[in-house]
């Protein structure tokens, strides 16, 4: 790697301008999967008596407080979609393994362990069952590479491409009614300026007070699914046309990181001052809990920063990077946790909004590759 001393202002001005790891642990009992979910659906619609479906995919976390809100969400679904039973599934094993275990603890220090299951089992268990009509919706914010993962979920369930216990009624699949519910930031005419409305409602005050700066996923180069990270660009033009105060940044955007945002910010002539941080994910995991409001750094002198390859500074949170920039920097809680999108209820009425709208499979290709 190459090495760069980080010089402050001057080098920075110059750069050009949703949580769990990567799915290392494998569900391996497969057959018990199916099977499990095949009669926790099968119960839940003679209980309910419902004859469509809700799977919302999320990719995952393992943090209570990300529990809750998917909680919340699921209530909020079934609120407004009377008629409808509601799943919440992880896309992510190893957030599947972890949240099973219990790796973090609730406001009492309580250990907490919540079971979620992969889209395909819930998929199956919804296709055994024989809903009617089947609405998959991506908790994603964008179109990136984990909706990609959520489409190919869907399309292989439609084609009955699952390995399981036994296989699903193929003329039960050719007239199921099946829908896929879009990312929050899929369309950039309509999403993106409805979502920077409802973030500049929830943070005027702290716009009018300081800075603010979100900070998203984002994805590499190499997997960036449908050119999606340009969504995060889009989002902080249109949040400062509502304020220039605003900003947003990635963990994992090439030429959007920390640093550049600080460019942004030094160009602006914006240097010092309150600086707010949000998440801007689904849900406040792992990423908004250290790699922004964390204290990985705390103990190196900003002349020991170096940049990497991609003109990021690794093991250096948010927190601490803008703190030690001379910034007043502060991490708004509720319940001693930062805020996901999904406990915005404005921002999850647009999810809602999508999942409404949710288009076949063959219209949802469309939308993504409009040449098609």
């Amino acid at each position: 790697m190459k090495k760069i001393k980080f010089l402050l202002v001057a080098a920075l001005a110059a750069l050009t301008f949703a949580s769990c790891s990567k799915d290392e642990d494998v569900k391996i009992n497969m057959v018990s999967e199916y099977q499990l979910n095949d009669e926790l659906v099968a119960a839940q619609k003679a209980k309910s008596g419902n004859d469509k479906a809700i799977l919302l995919v999320a990719f995952g976390s393992t943090w209570n407080n990300a529990f809750l809100a998917f909680d919340d969400t699921k209530a909020a679904y079934e609120k407004e979609f009377p008629g409808y039973d509601v799943y919440v599934s992880f896309s992510s094993d190893i957030c599947i393994n972890r949240a099973s275990a219990g790796e973090n603890e609730d406001e009492e220090g309580n250990i907490v362990k919540r079971d979620y299951y992969e889209p395909r089992y819930l998929l199956h268990a919804i296709g055994a069952a024989k809903y009617s009509e089947i609405r998959v919706q991506s908790l994603q914010v964008i179109p990136g590479e984990e909706f990609a993962a959520v489409v190919a979920s869907v399309k292989k369930f439609a084609n009955n491409g699952y390995v399981a216990s036994a296989h699903l009624d193929d003329e039960y699949l050719k007239h199921v009614n099946i829908r896929l519910g879009m990312p929050l930031l899929d369309n950039p005419d309509v999403d993106v300026p409805a979502v920077a409305e409802q973030l500049h409602k929830t943070c005027t005050l702290e716009s009018v007070d300081g800075i603010v700066a979100f900070m998203g996923h984002g994805n590499p180069d190499s997997y960036d699914t449908f050119k999606a990270n340009i969504r995060y660009n889009q989002l902080e033009e249109a949040l400062q046309e509502l304020s220039p105060n605003y900003f947003v940044g990635c963990v994992d955007q090439p030429e959007n990181f920390k640093t550049h945002v600080y460019a942004r910010m030094v160009d602006a002539g914006l240097t010092s001052g309150k600086l707010y941080l949000h998440p801007l994910m689904s849900i406040a995991g792992d990423h908004a809990h250290n790699d922004m409001g964390g204290d990985d750094g705390e103990d190196m002198d900003p002349d020991e920063w170096e940049l990497n390859d991609d003109g990021e500074i690794e093991d250096l949170s948010w927190k601490v990077f803008f703190s030690k920039l001379g910034y007043q920097t502060i991490v708004p809680t509720v319940n001693f946790h930062p805020q996901g999108l999904l406990e915005l209820p404005g921002i999850r009425s647009i999810w809602i909004k999508h999942t409404k709208e949710a288009e076949t499979l063959e219209e949802a290709y469309h939308s993504m590759y409009p040449s098609l």
